[in-house]
């Protein structure tokens, strides 16, 4: 579902970011706890009106400073591993730690049953390695199903049902290796398809579901459904994932699971940049920013996608064009074609919108850049410094610590 410029700056409510960020560092990225807040009353009432529970995937959003806004809402987090599993139990109070990973090691995994509650497996191979200890001590069990199902477009690297994906369980893997043994150390089923989608492409994932492993649903507590959702977006149809939410519960008796991270912290960051430099190649008016696609913003070059940019467009009908580039030597550190109002010149600020999620839980220092501060936008649209990072950040992950 695309995001509209409109969209990804209404959180600002009218206030020129040039004069409310005027005083800010560049690049850094700020998040507005208000509009975090608004997601969070949207998901906070399907939770009411459906009974399932919504848990924040931190892989998309793991800012922890506003966990304690988040646990109001939320039913607990998501995790890929033992450190996001940590960040959530002793960040968002007494809410559910759920962990999914592709394949979990021996030599951490005692330690991940020290903070998570649930733990889903990818194969029956891990499930028969990890299974009993996992169950030993008392934690919910399920395995991640592969229900080849897809329903993306342009962004396979992102789905988990394309042809070889390593991510879940098929039926014909099911039948050769899930043992009755096995069948019953679960808890629950889990199915993760989605990216930035709507709910009809839900439902049409919960019918392959069904068709290959109805069978084995009413023997679960509970199916959790992944992320990708758009919950929060503008369009969303709410009417259809509340149908599908209420089939899975009516059918097999189980307990809905939703894990979104974008739909948490949608539209609720921004990444403040200047201008360093305008360059010119033949018809090209190429604009340097201070920001880097490659450091700062890796989604954009990964899934790839072309960011909002306030008071741009990329119509190409009007307005002064530019490229908006990073400062690194990756040739390929290009953000995007844009078209301004008015010409750029150095020290102009660029700033991009949606930037809370997939940015400062992947950002990195390539190229010796550093990485941006976090600030957070307060109710009363304060600014607030929560990080203050150099170059002892970049140093430390290279060699032995300073």
């Amino acid at each position: 579902m695309e995001i509209t410029t409109a969209q990804a700056f209404s959180g600002l409510a009218g206030q020129d970011p040039g004069v409310l960020f005027s005083a800010l560092p560049t690049p850094c990225y700020v998040i507005d706890e208000e509009q975090l807040e608004r997601n969070g009353a949207c998901l906070a009432a399907l939770a009411k009106r459906t009974g399932c529970k919504v848990l924040l995937a931190q892989k998309a959003f793991s800012n922890f400073d506003f966990y304690p806004l988040l646990e109001g809402f939320l039913a607990g987090t998501a995790a890929s591993g033992l450190y996001e599993a940590r960040l959530g139990k002793e960040e968002m109070g007494d809410r559910e730690v759920h962990v999914f990973c592709a394949a979990y090691r021996e030599d951490s995994f005692e330690a991940l049953l020290d903070y998570a509650d649930h733990i889903v497996f990818n194969s029956p191979n891990q499930l028969r390695r990890f299974g009993g200890k996992a169950k030993q001590r008392g934690k919910s069990v399920g395995l991640r199903i592969n229900p080849e199902c897809s329903t993306q477009e342009g962004h396979g690297i992102y789905d988990p049902c394309g042809p070889g994906s390593r991510l879940g369980t098929t039926r014909g893997l099911w039948d050769r290796e899930m043992t009755e043994e096995l069948i019953c150390l679960l808890d629950g089923l889990h199915f993760h398809t989605l990216c930035e989608q709507n709910a009809d492409d839900l439902a049409r994932t919960l019918q392959a579901v069904e068709e290959r492993f109805g069978k084995f649903l009413p023997r679960m507590k509970w199916l959790n459904m992944g992320g990708g959702h758009h919950i929060t977006q503008a369009g969303y149809d709410l009417e259809v994932l509340e149908k599908t939410i209420a089939y899975a519960q009516n059918t097999w008796g189980v307990a809905v699971y939703l894990e979104p991270g974008e739909a948490v912290a949608l539209n609720a960051g921004y990444l403040v940049s200047r201008v360093l430099d305008v360059i010119e190649n033949g018809s090209v008016q190429i604009a340097v920013l201070d920001a880097s696609a490659a450091c700062h913003m890796p989604d954009v070059l990964e899934m790839p996608y072309q960011p909002p940019v306030y008071c741009a467009n990329t119509d190409p009908s009007g307005g002064y064009p530019y490229r908006l580039a990073g400062p690194t030597c990756l040739a390929g550190d290009v953000i995007g074609e844009y078209h301004f109002p008015q010409r750029l010149k150095e020290g102009d600020m660029v700033l991009f919108g949606d930037m809370a999620i997939y940015t400062t839980c992947k950002n990195n220092t390539f190229n010796g850049m550093p990485l941006p501060d976090i600030w957070k936008l307060d109710k009363e649209k304060q600014l607030v410094r929560l990080t203050e990072f150099g170059y002892e950040e970049f140093k430390r992950r290279l060699g032995k610590d300073i």
